[in-house]
């Protein structure tokens, strides 16, 4: 029989698929050649259902005879292993920004002496409309704790937007942009315990209580389906972190991040210009165990955040503290620091990944802002967050209509001037408005 290669992503399978899947089988034996996360995750968001879960549904499609995986976007290494006679595709991909995929298909089916069969897309049908469908019902708390994950095991750099209210959530999780040719959007939310205070009018101390903490958690996974990692301070005493892990994880929060510092919060950013203690390594390691050990599932991650270098204890210090909060059982290290050049991170970045045993690294760039994705990548960084831009953008622009009415005595200015979005667009936004 011809060997027939038929590449799916099969998040959503729809009648489109099976006649796709129909017409390949007539030619000869169908082997569908099943993305993986990574190479979803190169086009668009990695799926709800995983690899395993994907690649049980295609398996019992009548028609397909073996289901291999698809590494990349790209299907030439499957093809020059396969050497398939014919390679099937829906005709869709010939407009677009896949049109040098097929162009490079073409070249190797030739090259190989095979051939490519393009079958009519099916009308009345999209994978990606059922797949947003799908989106606007919701999602899980398992689906989205273990999010996070299979993210980071599938893409070379995580994007967290900070989030803090419904609102900012509903931007974080609907705003696409292009970049180089592709579309891009933000892979998970960061909950932050100053913007959060902020926005309720409260000193970033603590002084908003865990309580509050999650019902805003809750407001904001109400309206999204993105991972969160959650931003819980100092995680307090041990015996109340063990409680916040239990709570975050029944949620669906995918981590928390806890910072090695003891005593009344003071944001990092004001280094030694406060007075900020930090943990001792063997109080914190105990507080990550504790944390670790009161756990149900295996998916919730656990950060531990480095203060040295922020407090000025150094570079050694920070290497030290990594390895023991690692054998600790920390799932990720996220590494600060408040000086403008990321001299610094980068040198902790080197050092840190000559250390016998790492764990993903995260980084908040507030202050060293001007490093691209692709640099956090080349340093070996895991996540990075944009910790506390939505709030700093809403402040001003508030601020600014607030003066503009008061000066009018009427608000047409602020109307004119473009300070404000027609209410539309906003309600728009808005899921069950309309």
């Amino acid at each position: 029989m011809k060997t027939i290669y038929l590449p799916m992503s099969a998040e959503v399978i729809h009648y489109g698929h099976i006649n796709v899947i129909k017409k390949a089988a007539k030619l000869g034996k169908v082997v569908v050649g099943l993305l993986t996360d990574s190479a979803i995750s190169e086009f668009a968001r990695i799926p709800h259902l995983t690899f395993e879960q994907r690649k049980n549904v295609v398996e019992n499609i009548k028609g397909v005879d073996s289901v291999i995986e698809q590494k990349m976007s790209d299907a030439e290494e499957n093809i020059r292993s396969l050497l398939p006679d014919y390679f099937v595709h829906g005709d869709v991909w010939r407009t677009g920004n896949t049109t040098n995929t097929r162009d490079k298909v073409v070249e190797i089916m030739n090259e190989i002496g095979g051939k490519l069969v393009e079958i009519p897309y099916t009308y009345g049908i999209s994978s990606t409309i059922l797949s947003e469908t799908s989106k606007a019902f919701g999602t899980t708390p398992s689906v989205r704790m273990t999010m996070l994950r299979r993210l980071i095991s599938s893409k070379p750099l995580i994007t967290v937007n900070e989030v803090h209210n419904g609102l900012s959530g509903l931007i974080t999780e609907h705003t696409v942009s292009e970049r180089n040719n592709k579309q891009v959007e933000f892979d998970a939310m960061w909950s932050s315990s100053l913007t959060d205070s902020t926005a309720k009018g409260m000193p970033d101390i603590e002084a908003v209580d865990m309580t509050s903490r999650i019902s805003s958690v809750n407001h904001i996974f109400e309206v999204t389906t993105k991972p969160m990692i959650f931003d819980a301070d100092t995680g307090g005493k041990i015996e109340h972190f063990a409680f916040t892990v239990r709570s975050l994880e029944r949620m669906g929060v995918s981590a928390v991040v806890i910072e090695d510092k003891v005593g009344l919060k003071k944001n990092s950013l004001f280094g030694n210009e406060v007075k900020q203690n930090q943990d001792s390594i063997e109080g914190f390691t105990e507080k990550i165990i504790a944390g670790k050990n009161s756990q149900v599932t295996d998916e919730f991650m656990i950060i531990a955040r480095i203060e040295s270098l922020i407090l000025g204890a150094g570079m050694s210090d920070a290497l030290k503290r990594a390895k023991s909060y690692i054998g600790a059982g920390a799932d990720g290290i996220m590494i600060h620091s408040r000086e403008k050049l990321p001299n610094e991170i980068f040198e902790f970045c080197e050092k840190y990944h000559k250390l016998s045993t790492t764990v993903p690294l995260m980084v908040v760039p507030s202050s060293f802002n001007t490093v691209t994705e692709q640099e956090w990548i080349d340093n070996g960084v895991s996540i990075v967050c944009y910790a506390n831009h939505m709030l700093r953008a809403a402040y001003p622009a508030m601020l600014n209509v607030a003066k503009s009415i008061l000066q009018n005595g009427r608000s047409h200015e602020a109307e004119s001037k473009n300070m404000c979005m027609p209410i539309g667009e906003i309600l728009d936004l808005i899921p069950g408005t309309r």
